[in-house]
């Protein structure tokens, strides 16, 4: 496992990531409603934090450990875009409010980053342990970026989720919502609300995604430090960046083809790693030449109609 990092590097990046946080609270506060100005702006800012991070690592290490880490930054946050679209569907189809889409989506991203952590570690000491490991990453990433290249569109059925019909399960639950609550106690007894249950599931959903984006992180560094401070950075702002994205959905036709080029890219460079060495600043040329393709591609075709929940057309 590969850690270049002191403690006063944690320090300054925890500092960041708090700072960043409280800063957003104070000046925006806990709203109910999120309008779409507000919500590109607290985005923006979570983004430009994330990025001028990047002058840290080059202040601490140097401009290639700088570049790698806005590399692995914009993998995460673009392959998180396309985790955005499933809490969508998950949302829309147990009708949850927009004030409680933003409590689960706080718990959430909290929960993913603790997760991350855990599999970047074990990830990284699997590399480091074994080093036929990393074929075995990049064979999976060019598997994932094959299929996500071929699949075609598909609805998502949240009944069908593992986790949401093992909570159903296992958990005493409600049928209804109680205000904004995981938990209730009913005759001395606790119950599991609806609210809880779709957390289960955005949780589920993150653990899925992980499989995919730390196998990715994990082939532009070894570094520890960059691949989690970097993941973190992405993951931030995924909750503003749900309230901008939410509205521009069907949009995003392209998108799906960019992420899948995106990893058969990384997967190749992971697997050709001791014949090729690609430099970061290539990698970061090609990454952010591919997103903006996709996302041009995308805006210039018309919006497509939102698709039911349920599957149905009209």
């Amino acid at each position: 496992m590969h850690v270049d990092a002191t403690p006063l590097d944690w320090a300054v990046f925890a500092a960041v990531v708090i700072g960043a946080l409280t800063f957003d609270r104070l000046v925006f506060g806990a709203k109910e409603h999120i309008s779409f100005r507000e919500a590109a702006i607290r985005s923006s800012f979570f983004v430009l934090v994330g990025t001028l991070f990047s002058l840290y690592v080059m202040y601490t290490a140097n401009g290639d450990a700088a570049i790698t880490y806005l590399v692995a930054y914009l993998v995460e946050e673009s392959l998180s875009v396309d985790n955005l679209f499933v809490f969508l569907v998950l949302f829309t189809y147990f009708r949850i409010s927009e004030g409680r889409q933003q409590r689960i989506l706080f718990w959430g991203i909290l929960g993913a980053v603790v997760m991350r952590g855990i599999f970047i570690v074990a990830g990284s000491a699997l590399l480091a342990k074994f080093h036929w490991m990393t074929y075995v990453f990049g064979g999976f990433l060019l598997i994932t970026g094959a299929k996500l290249l071929v699949r075609k569109e598909e609805s998502v059925d949240p009944e069908g989720n593992l986790a949401l019909r093992l909570g159903r399960r296992y958990l005493r639950t409600t049928e209804e919502f109680h205000g904004d609550h995981f938990f209730v106690r009913k005759n001395g007894t606790t119950y599991a609300t609806p609210l809880f249950l779709v957390l289960v599931v955005v949780e589920f959903t993150d653990v899925l995604f992980a499989v995919d984006s730390v196998p990715a992180v994990l082939a532009i560094s070894s570094d520890v430090f960059i691949v989690y401070t970097s993941n973190v950075m992405a993951i931030l702002g995924l909750r503003a960046l749900f309230f901008v994205l939410s509205g521009m959905m069907g949009r995003f036709h392209h998108l799906g083809t960019g992420l899948a080029v995106i990893l058969l890219f990384i997967g190749a460079k992971m697997s050709l790693t001791a014949f090729l060495k690609i430099p970061p600043l290539v990698s970061l040329a090609v990454i952010a030449s591919v997103l903006a393709v996709s996302i041009l591609a995308s805006l210039l075709r018309p919006a497509r109609a939102p698709t039911p929940p349920d599957g149905s057309t009209s």
